[in-house]
This record gives structure tokens, C-alpha cells and sequence, in this order.
């Protein structure tokens, strides 16, 4: 909840703000991603719309959730995430100071920007909000449309540069924590997709993991660059059933019981092809379920544990 108080304690209205506009992020998968951004001029109009933006995203979050890779937030939520798991330190650099050589000087360093950066200043305290950019901020025009502008009483061809900022943010980044309110956006931004293909290829080098199956293959074949299977296999590496013997034991046991399409060799390992590997993620996401009280079984996708007593 730090993250959160810090953002409904934050003094808006007495905070310097300044925009900036970045392009990225940049660069290979296998290497942190680069960012190129500008700060840009707003007049005292602009600003309070930029207020009354942040002031918006932060009357909208009632509750936070541990960001987790299966984990949705809903609309009076957010999720959180210290920033050292990220790389958000690569943007915060970038935005640290707005000197004259960062200041937008033309045009071109504005068009094509991916996202902005809504920063405030009070005190010791920054607030970065996070927002992608939509299609006015692209180079063209998208073919076929044109904008039009109603002004005395007359209808005419808008033709100067728009770029339109949303009355939404992506995610909010304070204190050393990030409050995510959409979480696509903020994997897209931070790259954290970049970041399951490296886990998921981590996790191929693992014996106690490979040496749970026949072969590997076609479970790789099938997640491929996915990002909600490279994100399902994740969160298997992070519970670590696999690693656990009874787990397996009682998944060889009862796996047709629980509907569980599931084929095993006469060493117990796990013989994987195209048509099984979705129940082989559910099995060790521990995703298949029974309910003492209707007696069905369900897939879930969470399984918090709940404290009893």
C-alpha cells in the first residue's frame, strides 16, 4: 500500500509537471531495451488537463494486488511491482532532468513517439504516469480520414499537427514501486515480455525441470513466443511443482480423475505431444480444481492460498 498512499498524499495541485515523449523501447530481446525521449513545452491549459489525468488514475484505485504473471487487475484495482523487477529504471534515467538538449525543438522528435510520461515534482517525491500513445502521434495520417474543426459556425480542414492525450494512464511508477492500471500496456512499454522468453529459456536449462518429460520438444514448439503461455510457464517456474515428488506422484494418480489428458512412460515421466500440452500447463500451474461444495472441478486462474484458523 506504500505506493498507493504516496500517490493520495501527493500535493497535485502545488507539483511542477512537465511532459515527456519517448520512443522505444529499443533493441534486441536478449539485451535491456533503450528509450529515446524528449521533454516538450505546455502551456498552463495543458497542464491542468494533465492534473486532472493523474488526479483520475488515482481516484480510480481503490485496492492493490501483488503483480503476478497470471494476476488481473479490475477497474478499482492496480497491480503492483517493486521497479528493480523491471526496467523502468532505463525510462527514469532518460526523464531525470529536463535540460535544454532533452527540450522538443521540432516536430519530427515528437511524431512516432510509443508512449508519455506525465511527470510532477513535489519535494522529494516524483510521479511518473505512463500512457501509450494512439494513432495521432504515428508520422501519417491514417489514409482515408481527416480531421475536421468546427469553428464560426463553419466546418473546415484541421490541418495542423494533433496528437491527442488520453484521460487514462497506464501505470504509475513512485517510491520504487509501479501501480499498474493496465497491464498489457506496461509489458509492452517495460518490455516485459522480453522478460518471460528469457525465463522460459532459463527454464529449459533445468534438469529438474526437462527431466520431467520424455521430451521437451513439443512443448516448446507450442509456447513458442506467446506471451500468455510464455507467462503460464512463468508462474510454473515460480510455483515449482515439478520439483516437488508427491506433486507428481499424486498428478500420475489422479489426472484422469480430474479430466486431465495426460500420457506417462513406464518411468513416470511425462510424454508430451501437440494435443496435450494445455493440460500439461494446467496440471503444473496446479489450475485444475475440485470444490468440496459442488463437488465439480473447475480450471482457475489463481490459487492463492487461503489461511485457515
Amino acid at each position: 500500500m506504500a505506493a498507493l498512499d504516496d500517490v493520495r498524499g501527493f500535493r497535485l495541485e502545488e507539483a511542477s509537471i512537465n511532459l515527456w515523449a519517448f520512443k522505444g523501447p529499443t533493441g534486441s530481446s536478449d539485451e535491456a531495451p533503450r528509450y529515446s525521449g524528449y521533454w516538450v513545452d505546455t502551456t498552463d491549459q495543458v497542464d491542468a488537463v494533465l492534473r486532472q489525468i493523474v488526479q483520475g488514475a488515482r481516484q480510480r484505485i481503490n485496492e492493490v494486488i501483488d503483480y503476478d504473471l497470471l494476476a488481473q487487475n479490475n477497474e478499482g484495482s492496480a497491480l503492483t511491482i517493486p521497479t528493480n523487477e523491471t526496467y523502468a529504471d532505463r525510462l527514469l534515467e532518460r526523464a531525470a532532468a529536463e535540460t535544454d538538449g532533452r527540450r522538443v525543438v521540432n516536430l519530427a522528435q515528437l511524431r512516432n513517439s510509443s508512449f508519455y510520461d506525465i511527470k510532477l515534482v513535489y519535494e522529494d517525491t516524483v510521479i511518473h504516469a505512463i500512457r501509450k500513445t494512439d494513432r495521432s502521434w504515428q508520422g501519417k495520417r491514417a489514409i482515408g480520414l481527416s480531421t475536421l474543426l468546427f469553428q464560426e459556425n463553419v466546418l473546415a480542414l484541421e490541418d495542423r499537427p494533433k496528437f491527442d492525450i488520453d484521460a487514462a494512464v497506464d501505470f504509475i511508477i513512485v517510491g520504487g514501486e509501479i501501480l499498474i492500471l493496465d497491464k498489457a500496456h506496461f509489458e509492452s512499454v517495460l518490455r516485459y515480455k522480453a522478460t518471460l522468453i528469457e525465463d522460459f529459456t532459463e527454464l529449459q536449462g533445468e534438469a529438474e525441470f526437462t527431466n520431467v518429460f520424455v521430451d521437451i520438444g513439443p512443448l516448446v514448439a507450442f509456447v513458442g513466443e506467446n506471451k500468455l503461455h510464455l507467462r503460464r510457464l512463468s508462474a510454473i517456474r515460480q510455483k515449482g511443482h515439478y520439483k516437488d515428488a508427491g506433486f507428481m506422484q499424486r498428478l500420475r494418480e489422479l489426472h484422469e480423475a480430474y479430466g486431465l489428458h495426460l500420457a506417462f512412460d513406464g518411468d513416470g515421466k511425462v510424454v508430451v505431444s501437440p494435443e496435450t500440452c494445455r493440460d500439461v500447463i494446467t496440471a503444473l500451474l496446479d489450475h485444475r480444481l475440485a470444490s468440496a461444495f459442488s463437488e465439480s472441478i473447475y480450471d482457475v486462474p489463481s490459487t492463492t492460498p487461503v489461511r485457515l484458523g
